[in-house]
């Protein structure tokens, strides 16, 4: 419907000022050009969002809602449910909750953002599980770069002290890459590290 459209719109376009906000921060952080990630947004870079239910599930522990994965593109802004929990993250090999909170965003960074800062700030490994009572909404906003951009650490992050970690790969080969892995549950980034 139009009314949705126009609210979707004026979504998307506040989330794409949280997206270079945070993409400056990082840069900042990293002590490099506060644009050098905005800078590899080009105007033929996906960005899409996705609408995900989560109806109620009787043998939660037999189904998942989304099984384990990272997110594979720059970033992912996340609009989670306030009241209904499922978003689990890994570490070390144990999972743990993502605790929700009413009115908040949730900021994912992806692995192609993963290889151009260096592996210094990682993309989570993550995953969505039900609920036996209740269902679960959650909006995803997913941004990329360009299919064409050159993956690779950013290089003022690199010196005789910090090598790359990452092998150099265009975005559409990881991307294809990334879908097989997914299939089985693993990391296609964890592939590129030297």
């Amino acid at each position: 419907p139009e009314s949705f459209r126009d609210v979707l719109q004026e979504y998307a376009s506040r989330t794409k000022k949280i997206r270079d906000l945070v993409l400056r921060s990082i840069a900042e952080l990293l002590e490099i050009d506060e644009d050098y990630f905005v800078n590899q947004i080009s105007n033929k870079a996906s960005g899409f969002a996705r609408f995900n239910y989560y109806p109620p599930c009787p043998r939660p522990d037999l189904v998942l809602g989304l099984r384990p994965h990272s997110d594979g593109g720059l970033l992912t802004i996340l609009f989670n449910d306030d009241n209904v929990g499922g978003l689990q993250i890994q570490r070390d090999g144990r999972w743990y909750n993502v605790p929700t909170k009413p009115h908040t965003l949730l900021i994912n960074l992806a692995d192609c953002l993963e290889i151009m800062n260096n592996g210094i700030f990682r993309s989570p490994f993550h995953r969505v599980v039900t609920n036996v009572e209740k269902d679960r909404l959650s909006l995803a906003v997913f941004y990329a770069v360009d299919a064409e951009t050159m993956l690779e650490p950013a290089p003022g992050l690199l010196d005789d002290k910090r090598p790359s970690r990452y092998r150099k790969m265009l975005a559409k080969d990881f991307v294809a890459g990334l879908f097989e892995h997914f299939r089985q549950g693993k990391r296609f980034i964890d592939t590129l590290k030297i």
